[in-house]
């Protein structure tokens, strides 16, 4: 097990980096063997970069299909994570060894509507970072009723504050600003991920980071950073808290150049937008399950992006729609009940919240996005969406042959296919 007192604080680290004007960035990484696992995280701390490692957890985990995961092991057959709950205290705790600690500190990725199983795993070897939300790691994942993820996030926070016996400060990071990868307009992407980390907090959680994924339009997502710094000033309980912007979620370029300047622009929008940490995406993310080269490659260009001179940030706060939009969402979800889970359940039964082409029962499935010429994201419809006192979305005819340009769009801009 890893010595707590060895240990730093995932967000006192990322914390003490931005002081010092270096961009944290972080992997996407998991791999179902001990040894590749422990190669991976020695080559993300060995990379030329600011870096945090991750142990990203298998599909089968994510949704309790332990059973799966022990046929797999059983029979050599490869995960596509590691099975941080199956695996032995002992062996995890040697993964770690010699590599987690306070200038290296590991965050699990996982994606579970019920995390308790493998937050329990994350005490046993004193892992304290992890990531997810009560919304962002239900609606697009499968068919567990909201109320019941809510719930356990709920108890998976307040266990997470065990780990204070150990010495650690646990750190939570919402995926509320990654709903869906792709197509939800970046005012309630802001939204949520805010509600979560003010869930979060609710639960005893003191060490928060709010998540935006990189969308469609550069200058759309700087002003949707500065919204959600503006709102987490001003509503967050806590002052350990950062910003982590992801490399864009959705269809990724197939051309190796077309992937490393989608990359680039992430790490661009990451510094202008004043964030902390970025998460990369790799030139294989179309193809394949990168190996660790490959990951190693992508994070030392993106720290290398980080670094260039920036030309200075146009419109980064000179568009005041998407913090009104977002700043409407939360309070009209806030105002529905004190408990933020009992508001947030609220919310989707009204439609108040209401994510766009998602598909699970507790979701009211009555908004649309598009994408419009100059490429922002906008609503074509907002259903019951809070938004009376924003521009009435524009009326449009808006089919499935859109609806996959629209999805293939960032992929077939950066290919060189669309111009």
């Amino acid at each position: 097990m890893s010595d707590p007192q060895q240990t730093a604080g995932f967000g006192a680290y990322v914390r003490a980096e931005a002081e010092a004007g270096r961009l944290v960035v972080q992997p996407r990484m998991g791999f179902g063997d001990p040894a590749t696992m422990r190669a991976g995280l020695a080559a993300t701390r060995a990379a030329a970069a600011r870096t945090v490692g991750t142990i990203t957890v298998d599909a089968h985990t994510r949704v309790g299909h332990l059973a799966a995961v022990e046929s797999a092991l059983r029979d050599g057959v490869a995960l596509n994570g590691y099975p941080l709950v199956t695996h032995p205290v002992a062996t995890t705790a040697e993964v770690l060894a010699g590599i987690h600690g306070p200038d290296f500190p590991v965050q699990v990725r996982h994606g579970s509507a019920d995390p308790l199983g493998i937050f329990r795993a994350m005490l046993a070897v004193g892992l304290g970072a992890t990531e997810g939300g009560p919304v962002s790691y239900c609606l697009p994942y499968g068919r567990t009723p909201l109320v019941e993820s809510v719930d356990n996030w709920a108890r998976g926070c307040e266990l997470l504050t065990r780990l204070r016996d150990q010495g650690l400060e646990p750190h939570l990071e919402t995926f509320g600003g990654c709903m869906l990868g792709q197509l939800c307009p970046p005012g309630q992407l802001v939204a949520i991920s805010v509600l979560e980390a003010l869930f979060f907090a609710q639960h005893g959680i003191r060490s928060i980071s709010v998540s935006y994924a990189q969308q469609t339009h550069p200058g759309q997502d700087r002003e949707a950073l500065a919204a959600l710094r503006r709102l987490c000033r001003e509503l967050l309980p806590v002052s350990d808290w950062h910003i982590v912007v992801y490399a864009y979620m959705g269809l990724y370029p197939q051309t190796h150049d077309g992937a490393y300047r989608l990359l680039g622009q992430a790490a661009e929008l990451a510094v202008d937008g004043g964030a902390q940490r970025l998460i990369v995406k790799t030139a294989a993310e179309s193809q394949r399950i990168p190996s660790i080269e490959v990951n190693v490659r992508a994070l030392e260009y993106a720290a290398w992006a980080a670094r260039r001179p920036q030309l200075p940030p146009a419109g980064a706060t000179a568009d005041p729609e998407v913090y009104e939009e977002a700043s409407a969402l939360v309070g009209a979800v806030l105002d529905l009940d004190p408990d933020v889970g009992r508001a947030l359940l609220l919310a989707f039964r009204k439609g108040y919240l209401d994510i766009p082409y998602c598909l699970h029962p507790d979701n009211r499935g009555r908004t649309r996005s598009y994408i419009d010429a100059d490429g922002r994201l906008r609503w074509e419809s907002t259903g019951g969406l809070p938004l009376t006192s924003l521009p009435r979305p524009r009326r449009r005819r808006f089919g499935s042959a859109d609806l996959l340009a629209d999805l293939s769009y960032v992929r077939r801009k950066f290919d060189g296919s669309e111009r």
